[in-house]
This record gives structure tokens, sequence and C-alpha cells, in this order.
């Protein structure tokens, strides 16, 4: 059955996912492009920035399988840009520029309608306005018996794991403080329940805890 799949979130040891006072200039909050330092060291991370070279080994190999049997795209609105209330137009296109990472559909939760978004390489930025169930719905629908990949930003996790409907989370534990930002479990009453802990590696730079729904 396929499965709803949260990986590689980056996340401070204080338990933020991003920092303060998103903006164009600070995509990740003030400060929180320390949380993907690590990211931007692998082969992986260099290869979706066009660049070649980069490590090999474990955070190499958690970047590289997040994407093994995804066939569509989660994601809030605040990750696919720092654009707040109605749409302002139609020049935002995301981080990505004209080719993003993805190659198949993404479903953006918004309040606000706006027209599919066809980019290069395949993916089309797809936004619903009908609730977080309802992307879920058509994602899985333009799947087509793949897995759904949730992405950020915290806000949109903690709306799936309130709903139970999250099946794999894999956190990535950078060992730093931001000390403010948004934090990945609040508003949970006391955290994520329902989940084992069935891997934990570490690396120099980053802990990896890969959690799945207990059967």
């Amino acid at each position: 059955m396929p499965k709803l799949r949260v990986h590689n979130v980056s996340m401070s040891i204080d338990g933020y996912a991003a920092g303060p006072s998103q903006d164009l200039d600070n995509p990740l909050g003030v400060g929180g492009q320390k949380l993907h330092e690590w990211v931007f060291k692998t082969r992986t991370g260099l290869r979706m920035l066009g660049e070649q070279g980069g490590d090999e080994g474990i955070d190499d190999d958690f970047l590289a399988h997040a994407d093994d049997g995804i066939g569509a795209t989660i994601m809030g609105r605040n990750m696919f840009g720092p654009i707040r209330g109605p749409w302002a137009g139609d020049d935002w296109r995301g981080w990505w520029g004209d080719d993003p990472p993805y190659h198949h559909q993404v479903f953006v939760l918004t309040h606000h309608p706006h027209d599919p978004i066809p980019m290069q390489g395949g993916t089309t930025f797809n936004f619903v306005t009908d609730g977080i169930e309802a992307a879920l719905s058509r994602a899985f629908a333009a799947a087509d018996g793949l897995d759904v990949r949730l992405g950020g930003g915290a806000s949109t996790v903690q709306q799936y794991l309130r709903a139970g409907l999250i099946d794999e989370l894999n956190l990535a534990v950078v060992p730093i403080f931001l000390g403010s930002g948004e934090r990945l479990f609040d508003h949970l009453d006391g955290g994520p329940t329902g989940y084992e802990c069935v891997e934990m590696v570490s690396s120099p730079a980053v802990t990896h805890a890969r959690f799945a729904r207990k059967s």
C-alpha cells in the first residue's frame, strides 16, 4: 500500500526546523541555512545544484535514497515561497529555477487559488485549497501506486502528524542551537505518537533518525 513519507527534515538539537523571518534573502529563515549545510557537502546535494564532487557516505545515502519509490510531493505554501496572502501575480515560480528537482506532480497547500504552474523536467506545481486530505488524495492519484513525499515546512508536517497520516518520518538532527524560529514538534500535545524508531545512525555532521508508524 502506498505510503506518505517525510525525508531529511533538518532539525536543530533545540527542535527548530527553520529560523525566524523567512524572506527572499532568507528562504529558510534567519540562520536556517545552517541546518542544511550538511546537504551541500554531499555528492547528491551538489548534483541538485548542477555541480560535481561532494562527499559520499551516510549523509549522501540518506539524500540519494529519499526519492526512491516517490511519485508525487506535497508541500506547504511556506516551502514554495515567501509570498503571503492572495497571490500577487504569476511571477513567483518557486525557489528552484526553471527545472525544479521534483520531476513529478507537486501539490502546494494554500488558502488562495492559483493556476497550475508547469515547469521544465516534468514538475508541475498544483495549488490545493481544500485541505490536507484532499491534497493527499490528489497526490496518491498522481503517484499511481508509488509513495508520496511530504516536504516542509514545519507547520505542514505538524498538520499531517496531527491527522495521523504520516507513515514514515526521517529526521536529520544537526548539532547546532538556533534559539528561535519554527519548532518541528510544537502544537502536537506533547509530540507525535504511534511511531517507533527503526534506525538511528550518525555522521560527523548529522544524526539520522528514521521513525515508522507502529503496526
